[in-house]
């Protein structure tokens, strides 16, 4: 019976929302005062996981972080850090950021000592740690919906190009019905839905405004 309640802890832990999920709901300390995910309501959130603070790879992944935030909030967008160190903990790194790097962290960071909403997240990995978060990105839209999901391993920090593109790419779909394709960047074309016709698909291949490969396969720009 043991055996099996640890089972179940376990799965607990490394459970996580999918894409399409509704974000769990969360009230939490932080460095800015306690929040909850309600707060930010209206707004799409970067929520990310950090392993811990004082540590190399996460003080260059949270300067890089700090460097992309007024092109996240261009885009109606905030950035919410996380990991299982307590708020003093936060609030020196913070300071010790601002004193020896000279980066000022805006943003807030959840102090998630019982692991709450790291584990409402899958943010542990009991394979490669079973006291630290993982590296993950969740991407939460405006009406608090899970849209996108990274995971990056302990050892590698996060591409910050690559977390602003996604987010851009997102509203894009959102906003002009479309999808982007490999290595997508505003300003390229994107890819359209594909007909549902046969009288749709005869026009679209005849239509200027596509670029078309073949019928399935179109592209715009938007």
């Amino acid at each position: 019976m043991d055996n099996y309640s640890n089972e179940q802890n376990e799965q607990q832990v490394v459970s996580l929302p999918r894409i399409g999920d509704k974000a769990p709901s969360f009230e939490a300390e932080t460095t800015h005062g306690t929040l909850q995910l309600e707060d930010f309501d209206g707004s799409w959130v970067v929520l990310f996981s950090h392993p811990a603070d004082f540590t190399p790879v996460c003080t260059t992944e949270f300067i890089a972080f700090q460097e992309i935030q007024d092109d996240l909030r261009e885009l109606n967008t905030e950035l919410l850090g996380l990991s299982v160190d307590s708020v003093h903990s936060h609030i020196a790194w913070v300071r010790n950021v601002k004193e020896k790097m000279g980066v000022e962290l805006k943003f807030p960071i959840i102090a998630d000592l019982n692991k709450d909403v790291a584990k409402k997240y899958g943010m542990i990995m009991p394979g490669e740690s079973t006291t630290e978060t993982s590296r993950a990105v969740f991407v939460i839209d405006d009406k608090q919906t899970v849209r996108a999901v990274i995971y990056y391993p302990l050892s590698t920090g996060r591409n910050m190009a690559e977390i602003l593109r996604l987010v851009k790419g997102l509203q894009t779909t959102d906003e002009k019905g479309v999808a982007t394709p490999a290595n997508w960047n505003p300003g390229d074309k994107a890819i359209v839905p594909p007909p549902k016709t046969q009288e749709e698909a005869d026009e679209r291949v005849n239509n200027d405004e596509y670029e078309c490969i073949d019928w399935y396969f179109c592209k715009k720009h938007v």
